[in-house]
C-alpha cells in the first residue's frame, strides 16, 4: 500500500507519504490545525503571512506565527514580492521555531498575485529562484516551496522551475495542479506534477495538491503519479475527518461512514472553544461564522439553524444552538 513508503523531508521522517493540511487564509489557524492533526493530518501549514507585515510588527501577521502544542510538524508560510523583505521575514519566522519555512509562490488572488507575490512570481522565474536561494542561505530551518504549474496555459514551466528550485536548496516542493489564471476553477492537472516527480533529475520530495476530495482520489494521486505526499485544502473545511478517512482507507481498503451529527457538533464546539481562547470571544464568534455551517453540510432541513448560527452574538448562544442541533431529528 502507498503508506508503507518512508519519506524524509528536512529533519522529519514520515513512515508513509504524509497527508498534509494546506495553508488557507482564514481557515488554517491554530485551532483548526490542532483539530486536523487530531484527525490524522501528518503535517500542517499556517495561513500565509505577509513578509511586509512581519517586518512592520503587524499584530495580525505576528499572531499567525502562533503554534499550539500538538501541531507539529508545522510549516510557517510567508509571501511577498521583494527579496530583501522575504529574507528578513524568514529570519523572523525562524525565531518561532517552525519545523519548516514555506515560501508561497502559489496564491492566485488578485490582491497578492498582481503585486508580484504568491503566484505572481511565476511571471518572473529568475527572481523566484533567486529569492528562494537567498532565503535558503539566510536560515537554518529547512525551506520548502508551494507553487503552481505556471502563470497561464502558455507558461507551464514547472518541470524546469522545479529543477532550479531544487538546485538552490529547498527541502521539498508542493505543486498545485492549476495555473494562476485558473484560480480554483476547472480540474487540477496532475500530469505535470507526475512529470516533475518522475524527472530523473529530481531527488527532493514532491507533494501534489489539487482536487483531493476523498480517500479514492488520494490513493489515485499517490499510486498513479507517485508523489511523495498529498496536500488537502478545501476538502478539509468543515470536514477534518477526511484525514482519518484517507488513512483508514489506505490501511484497510474500506471506507469509513460519514460522522454522525453529534460528532460533527462536538468538533464544531471544540473548534469554537479553542478559537475563543486564542482570539477572544468577539473575534472568534464572528470569524467562526464561516465554519459553523460547513460542519453540518448536507443535512436536510438545516436552514433555520444556519441562520441562527451566523447571527448568534455570543459563544454560549452558539453552544446552545449546537445542542439543539444534536437533539433534533432531521429525518422527520
Amino acid at each position: 500500500m502507498p503508506l508503507k513508503r518512508e519519506i524524509k523531508i528536512g529533519n522529519i521522517n514520515f513512515s508513509h507519504p504524509p497527508i498534509i493540511l494546506a495553508p488557507m487564509e482564514d481557515v488554517s489557524d491554530p485551532p483548526f490545525r490542532v483539530i486536523c492533526r487530531e484527525m490524522g493530518a501528518d503535517w500542517v501549514f499556517t495561513e500565509f503571512i505577509s513578509a511586509d507585515g512581519l517586518i512592520r510588527d503587524a499584530a495580525k501577521s505576528l499572531a499567525k506565527m502562533d503554534v499550539f502544542p500538538g501541531e507539529r510538524p508545522v510549516s510557517i508560510q510567508i509571501f511577498g514580492a521583494h527579496i530583501d523583505a522575504m529574507v528578513e521575514a524568514a529570519k523572523i519566522v525562524e525565531q518561532a521555531k517552525p519545523d519548516f519555512i514555506d515560501i508561497n509562490f502559489g496564491c492566485p488572488v488578485r490582491k497578492v498575485a498582481t503585486k508580484g507575490a504568491g503566484a505572481g512570481m511565476l511571471q518572473d522565474i529568475p527572481k523566484m529562484v533567486e529569492m528562494t536561494r537567498q532565503i535558503v542561505k539566510a536560515v537554518h530551518t529547512p525551506v520548502t516551496v508551494k507553487t503552481r504549474l505556471g502563470w497561464d496555459e502558455k507558461s507551464k514551466f514547472i518541470v524546469d522551475t522545479a529543477e532550479r528550485l531544487q538546485d538552490v536548496g529547498i527541502a521539498a516542493l508542493t505543486i498545485h495542479g492549476r495555473t494562476r489564471n485558473q484560480l480554483y476553477g476547472g480540474t487540477a492537472d496532475w500530469t505535470l506534477i507526475g512529470e516533475v516527480k518522475n524527472n530523473p533529475q529530481m531527488h527532493i520530495p514532491i507533494i501534489g495538491n489539487g482536487d483531493i476530495k476523498d480517500p479514492q482520489s488520494a490513493r489515485d494521486a499517490l499510486e498513479k503519479w507517485g508523489v511523495d505526499g498529498i496536500m488537502i485544502g478545501r476538502a478539509s473545511i468543515g470536514n477534518p475527518w477526511i484525514f482519518k478517512q484517507i488513512k483508514h482507507y489506505f490501511q484497510t481498503g474500506e471506507l469509513i461512514k460519514e460522522p454522525e451529527i453529534s460528532e460533527r457538533a462536538e468538533v464544531c464546539k471544540k473548534h469554537l472553544q479553542m478559537s475563543v481562547e486564542w482570539k477572544g470571544e468577539r473575534v472568534a464568534v464572528f470569524e467562526m461564522r464561516r465554519h459553523y455551517c460547513t460542519y453540518f453540510r448536507g443535512i436536510r432541513n438545516f436552514k433555520p439553524f444556519r441562520m441562527q448560527l451566523v447571527t448568534a452574538p455570543t459563544a454560549q448562544e452558539v453552544y446552545d444552538i449546537i445542542d439543539q442541533i444534536i437533539s433534533t431529528d432531521f429525518q422527520a
